[in-house]
């Protein structure tokens, strides 16, 4: 069975996708960023985005029901390899026990105040 699930973000109709996709034991959450999508405000700094990013990315596993834990594929997209040494502490505070498949790329994002864009796939454990 395939499911969407939103995270409430207005690009998601603009643009035309979903935050995640649940397709029987498989979760693919699209590209996550630090905005706080409640408010939609982003903090500057790139390991607080990075925080917020995973407390997105959270609450989408969540509702389709799984947790990092699950994750067997992530993606990280940054613009500034100047950030790189910030952020990583806080992946390896996600992810140091999990050890997921993992590559990171260096690149533009659509906006300039993002620092990171993370991007995984899950497996649920039915």
């Amino acid at each position: 069975m395939r499911r969407l699930i939103s995270s409430g973000s207005p690009l998601e109709a603009a643009v035309g996708y979903s935050h995640a996709v649940v397709d029987g034991e498989w979760i693919f959450v699209a590209g996550t960023t630090g905005f706080d999508y409640a408010v939609m405000t982003i903090a500057e700094d790139p390991a607080e985005q990075a925080r917020q990013a995973f407390r997105n990315l959270t609450a989408a596993l969540a509702e389709a029901g799984a947790s990092l834990g699950d994750i067997v594929r992530v993606r990280y997209y940054v613009p500034d390899i100047a950030d790189w040494p910030v952020i990583v502490p806080v992946l390896g505070e996600v992810f140091g026990t999990i050890r997921r498949a993992a590559t990171a790329l260096i690149c533009g994002l659509v906006d300039p105040r993002m620092k990171i864009e993370i991007e995984v796939t899950a497996r649920r454990r039915l």
